[in-house]
């Protein structure tokens, strides 16, 4: 078996924070259990670009479970959990990830996975699609269907489709409402607070914290800052969503007015040159810029080095950049996911609906690919409502269910007042 880890020594440290992760996502471990009886995915090879984590490893063991036959290489080069590839690797997972990879590596790393031949491709970020369209057009013929996980990923995919380029169907797992109202909302929005405080050790409570996006993940975050006591400040490109923006009681202000006030900026657009060279200069001594969107081209970092005079790494994962105007910029995580490069990610309860929606899916697309057009598919119904009622069950929470005469009355236009 083929792989590239950083170190097998790691596993068991790996294999010890899966277990725990496990134990906080009981809807995937029923599908396992399914998977395990049923094997939906037997001969299929599945070719998935994901975050490295504990919570990625319990799915890659559930589609194995499923009968698949999976390779898995990083999203991002910076969200790779070391000890947890190493445990992959042990259990017979082909794992192509190490953490700061640069990008030639990285782009090694998703064509390893592409050499598998797979079936299915999983994406977070759609590097692993574009690139197998790009470099390998003749091997897309050999795929039955994908899937896409995040924001960034469905909008680059729907462009492919819009432009006739997509050369068969993925499903937009991002836009399952199991996935979307609660990994954007409260996974990022937790996550991201996590990773700018263990990268900084600050106090937001008082501080005047900017908010890039009014997106589910900027909703998240927006909500999560003020919680932690900061004064909030969205920006926004959208007029409905700055307008909802102010309703839940945000300021909002272009990013112009924004950058002399914020003590913490965090972009979550999905966009590129979101904050650039003009914020930066506009920005007090002693800001604090992160990005927690998928890429890092959400902050104009190539206009920040062209007006710095000095950079140094003041933290682990604190760069300081030193402006021609002498004040410090301090930047976060190299601009990369903050959530992910300075803490773990999205808690493992929230990425067990996701998840699962992507394992239900990998199956469902097994059976039904021939049908497929190759455009961008929405997650079927009954997969998101299915996911909701398990978890609901696997967090003892039971709901009303109508009575004939109330599902009459919802069915009929007779019945009237």
């Amino acid at each position: 078996m083929e792989y590239h880890v950083k170190d097998l020594a790691l596993a068991e440290k790996g294999r010890l924070r899966i277990e725990w992760a496990g134990r906080d996502m009981p809807v995937l471990a029923r599908i396992r259990e399914e998977f395990e009886r049923e094997k939906p995915l037997s001969g299929i090879r599945i070719g998935a670009c994901l975050h490295v984590t504990t919570e990625t490893a319990n799915l890659m063991f559930t589609l194995k479970a499923g009968g698949a036959e999976v390779a898995l290489c990083a999203s991002n080069p910076l969200s790779t959990q070391d000890d947890v590839a190493a445990a992959l690797v042990e259990a017979g997972i082909p794992v192509f990830a190490v953490r700061g990879e640069d990008r030639d590596t990285y782009y090694a790393h998703i064509k390893a996975v592409l050499d598998t031949r797979p079936h299915i491709t999983m994406d977070d970020g759609a590097d692993l699609i574009s690139t197998l369209h790009a470099e390998r057009p003749g091997q897309a013929a050999e795929v039955l269907a994908g899937t896409e996980e995040t924001t960034t990923g469905v909008i680059r995919l729907r462009a492919m489709a819009r432009d006739g380029a997509l050369r068969y169907p993925v499903i937009a797992v991002n836009d399952a409402l199991t996935k979307h109202l609660f990994d954007n909302r409260y996974g990022t929005g937790q996550s991201t607070i996590d990773g700018i405080l263990r990268a900084t050790n600050r106090l937001l409570a008082g501080s005047v914290f900017v908010v890039a996006g009014y997106g589910w993940c900027g909703r998240g975050l927006a909500m999560r800052a003020r919680g932690m006591g900061a004064r909030v400040i969205v920006t926004e490109v959208d007029p409905l969503r700055a307008l909802e923006a102010v309703m839940d009681g945000f300021e909002v202000m272009p990013m112009d007015e924004a950058a002399p006030r914020g003590d913490f900026f965090c972009t979550v657009t999905g966009d590129i040159a979101v904050i650039r060279r003009e914020h930066f200069l506009r920005m007090k001594d002693g800001a604090i810029v992160a990005n927690s969107g998928h890429f890092n081209v959400e902050l104009d970092l190539e206009g920040l080095s062209g007006i710095t005079e000095k950079k140094r790494r003041i933290r682990e994962h604190v760069e300081e950049y030193t402006l021609v105007n002498g004040r410090r910029i301090y930047v976060l995580a190299e601009g990369r996911l903050v959530n992910l490069a300075a803490a773990e990610g999205h808690p493992s309860a929230v990425m067990d609906m996701s998840f699962a929606n992507q394992a239900l899916c990998c199956a469902w697309l097994v059976r039904n690919s021939e049908k497929l057009e190759r455009r961008v598919y929405s997650v079927p119904e009954e997969i998101d409502r299915r996911v909701a009622e398990m978890k609901l069950e696997t967090m003892g929470i039971r709901i009303d269910r109508l009575t004939p005469e109330q599902e009459k009355y919802l069915s009929s236009w007779e019945m009237g007042t």
